[in-house]
């Protein structure tokens, strides 16, 4: 697994013209199975993304993000072993 941490890079505005298309990405990457979370990081200075696989698949992914596109935002990708989880989340570990 990994994380995208996306951080942005210009105002808010900007962001807020590129969410239709950041959102449909996100519904594509949860459709292929590819994402297992996502949200706003609080305060809204970006956003993270649990992604199943390894950092190049998760850094191919991030580079297509609109955000990353536009030059809007910055995608971090932490790739980490998920040893200890939840009963719920459990099966997203196989």
């Amino acid at each position: 697994m990994s994380l995208i941490l996306l951080s942005y890079v210009c105002p808010l505005d900007e962001i807020d013209s590129l969410m239709a298309a950041h959102v449909a990405w996100l519904d594509a990457g949860f459709a292929e199975g590819a994402f297992l979370v996502a949200g706003r990081r609080e305060p809204r200075t970006g956003g993270v993304i649990v992604v199943r696989g390894d950092r190049a698949a998760a850094e191919a992914i991030a580079a297509t993000d609109p955000f990353v596109t536009a030059g809007a935002a910055t995608a971090e990708v932490v790739p980490f072993h998920a040893s200890f989880a939840a009963d719920p989340v459990r099966a997203w570990l196989a």
